[in-house]
């Protein structure tokens, strides 16, 4: 009886034991609902608006649509073109612009309903940097190549100006404060980041998506 009863102590244990794994292990992901997109699921959406940190500031909404079907393990979807709102969460402008995008609901064939989930990239946009691990992104800077090109250019029209001006002691004057105009032209053209309507942006599931039938 004695031996009996120890052999369910351990057979408790090993259950318990189980389910606190699962519960603390991060890597153990709960089974969708069959009625659920699992989380994890990455998709493609469309800005239906501009945005521009220049302009944005936190809490602002804008509109996303579905650029591809969302389907759950029991066939139920949500098709392409259904409308997600979102809003800015934060925004930083200078030379180092970031966004960071929060989306709030879906729409489906019975409603809507809360969205969950994170920007994962900017496939068509090449001066963006991939998002972080939060889904902020952030403008990428002028390349050393951009901005000495763009210094050399400055380089030319100051040295015309200054020559016109001033032989060449002005030409060589104008050169000098053309290649810091070039510069400070390159740093200023990429001060903000821009993704127009129509950018096509990834998308990740932070949770499972349930989509209702009725």
């Amino acid at each position: 009886m004695n031996k009996l009863s120890s052999w369910v102590g351990i057979l408790f244990l090993a259950a318990t034991t189980s389910l606190l794994a699962q519960a603390i292990d991060p890597a153990i992901a709960p089974t969708a609902p069959p009625n659920a997109v699992p989380e994890g699921t990455t998709f493609l959406v469309r800005l239906q608006d501009k945005l521009d940190t220049a302009e944005l500031h936190p809490g602002q909404h804008f509109k996303v649509k579905l650029d591809e079907d969302l389907i759950s393990a029991n066939g139920n979807a949500i098709p392409r073109g259904k409308k997600i709102k979102g809003h800015v969460s934060s925004v930083e402008h200078g030379l180092h612009a970031r966004l960071l995008l929060s989306f709030d609901e879906i729409e489906t064939n019975h409603g809507w309903v809360a969205l969950i989930a994170t920007v994962t990239g900017a496939p068509s946009e090449r001066g963006v940097k991939a998002p972080d691990s939060e889904g902020e992104i952030e403008r990428k800077g002028p390349s050393a190549k951009h901005t000495i090109e763009d210094a050399a250019v400055g380089a030319v029209l100051g040295t015309s100006v200054g020559a016109a001006a001033g032989g060449a002691k002005g030409a060589g004057t104008g050169g000098a404060a053309g290649v810091g105009a070039g510069a400070m032209a390159s740093l200023l053209a990429n001060r903000n980041l821009r993704l127009e309507k129509g950018t096509t942006l990834e998308v990740r599931l932070d949770r499972a998506l349930q989509i209702p039938s009725h």
